[in-house]
């Protein structure tokens, strides 16, 4: 029977499938949105992770200048008067703190695959997110009296943390190849990711005041509870796939089963395809240059902004959070931009649709318009000499990476969404490598804090912007990959939505109606 749409509502044979779970049709023929999808509640809660994620690794980026800072306190002498005395709580060089900073990261390099590789084993994620961020906020509740005791303790403490915290990108990745619908994995991606940025525009201004007013230590101890927190709220309500769930409808289920498709789990992944694949390397390429900039920018931006432009620390924190601000508002653009151009399609002849916008086309669009701008303003701060300018420029070079996480970052699941935690692994392994690099070599080439210094670590991250542009321009894909396509069942083969697609109502309201089939 043919499907017709009319103001909105899909009139098939009187009936529609799903429209219970995320909006109702009224009188008018028009829809208005009810409760929340659970997939979206997903979503939200993990934003709020990774918000915790990123808390608890920048806090040190603050904490440590004011740890480093000179600062006057009153004592009493021997005669009882009260006199001020200035006190430095570690003397520490810019190469030591530079090596501080990167250890973190140490730790992280080693859990990708591993994390990658359990969250496929066991079939989803979702606790092993938990976990991660869990042993992270522990770790950071004890850090204070570790630092204070002695500098290797530290350096271990951050390593540890890094341990853990590597598993949580490549776990939420099996999380959404089982609650993501294909059209919708920008959008929910994104939301997601968007807490990491949303964690360090709150996290590094909240941490100057908190040094300025409770001391360095409390920086640790506010952001350690609050993920324990979160982790008691994820553990709670979210579960590995949605059918585990029992407070999902059955619309939503249905809308999210019929829309991924058959699904495999504990699958042992093709390594030697996986390794010699274009695709895959596009991806990699794209991550390593990115986080190059971000890297850079996220550990080493504090210092930048105190000691090159002359700004107190309560001003270094704010200044540093702008870029992040930027990407965290950008990210919700370009991820519901994306999944829009991708649902657009145009009548074919008949009952056949094509899609206007590819998902490769897509996918490259956003990738490598943001990266070839990133190397603009990236650029442009090496030479402009006013500090509102300087700002300015690396708050658009950071911000307008937001468009590049709707390419490279859920590209994965285009290409391999069984694989695509164990992906997600792969290409963190290497995309981690900036954040163990980038600080150390910038603390070795900023010894003097003189501005022309600095301007080799901007032309540094410039010129990775500029190479990760051609390189994922050239070679990335948003199709489903042979060595990753998995033989359907006889009986699923003409499972599907028989070439529907949402409408604009639909798509702004959350539908669990079944979209074009575009399972790549």
């Amino acid at each position: 029977m043919t499907a017709t749409a009319v103001d909105g509502v899909q009139e098939d044979g009187g009936k529609r499938n799903g429209t219970e779970g995320g909006e109702k049709p009224t009188k008018s023929g028009r829809f208005h949105c009810r409760a929340l999808p659970r997939r979206y509640l997903v979503s939200l809660l993990a934003f709020l992770g990774f918000w915790n994620v990123y808390a608890l690794r920048v806090n040190l980026s603050v904490a440590i200048v004011a740890m480093t800072t000179p600062h006057s306190v009153e004592v009493e002498d021997e005669n009882g008067t009260l006199v001020r005395e200035v006190r430095q709580d570690f003397d520490w060089d810019l190469p030591t703190r530079g090596l501080l900073l990167s250890s973190f990261f140490y730790g992280y390099i080693c859990t990708q695959l591993l994390g990658g590789w359990l969250a496929t084993r066991t079939g989803g994620g979702a606790r092993l997110f938990c976990i991660g961020i869990g042993v992270t906020a522990i770790l950071t509740l004890v850090t204070p009296p570790i630092a204070n005791a002695s500098l290797p303790g530290l350096f271990v403490i951050r390593i540890v943390e890094g341990l853990f915290e590597g598993v949580t990108y490549p776990s939420i990745h099996a999380v959404w190849s089982h609650w993501a619908p294909p059209l919708e994995r920008s959008r929910l991606a994104t939301i997601a990711f968007s807490g990491s940025f949303v964690g360090t525009v709150v996290s590094m201004p909240v941490s100057s005041l908190l040094a300025d007013t409770l001391g360095w230590e409390s920086i640790f101890y506010i952001f350690g509870v609050i993920a324990l927190a979160w982790c008691l709220l994820w553990w709670m309500i979210v579960k590995e796939e949605p059918q585990l769930d029992k407070n999902i409808t059955q619309e939503e289920l249905e809308y999210i089963k019929n829309s991924l498709g058959p699904q495999s789990s504990g699958t042992r992944p093709p390594w030697k395809k996986i390794i010699t694949s274009m695709p895959v390397w596009a991806i990699v390429i794209s991550h390593f240059c990115e986080n190059w900039g971000f890297y850079t920018l996220l550990t080493q931006l504090p210092t930048f902004v105190k000691d090159t432009l002359g700004f107190d620390l309560g001003k270094a924190g704010f200044l540093s959070a702008l870029p992040y601000l930027a990407m965290a508002i950008i990210l919700q653009i370009s991820g519901h931009l994306a999944d829009y151009m991708r649902s657009q399609h145009v009548s074919a002849g008949g009952t056949r649709e094509s899609a206007i916008f590819s998902t490769t086309g897509v996918r490259k669009v956003f990738n490598c318009t943001a990266f070839l701008c990133q190397t603009i303003f990236m650029l442009l701060a090496a030479h402009i000499p006013s500090a509102a300018g300087a700002v300015t420029c690396l708050t658009l070079a950071v911000g307008l990476g937001g468009f590049a996480w709707s390419g490279f970052s859920v590209n994965h699941l285009d290409i391999a969404p069984q694989y695509a935690s164990v992906l997600m692994g792969f290409g963190n392994t290497f995309a981690t490598l900036p954040g163990i690099i980038s600080p150390a070599l910038t603390g070795y080439i900023v010894r003097n804090k003189e501005a022309s210094q600095w301007k080799n670590v901007f032309y540094i991250a410039g010129g990775l912007y500029l190479i990760g542009s051609v390189f994922y321009g050239v070679f990335a894909s948003g199709v489903l990959q042979p060595w990753a396509k998995e033989e359907e069942p006889a009986d699923k083969k003409n499972m599907g939505n028989n070439g529907r697609r949402d409408t604009p109502a639909e798509h702004f309201c959350f539908s669990n109606q079944v979209v074009v089939d575009e399972r790549l």
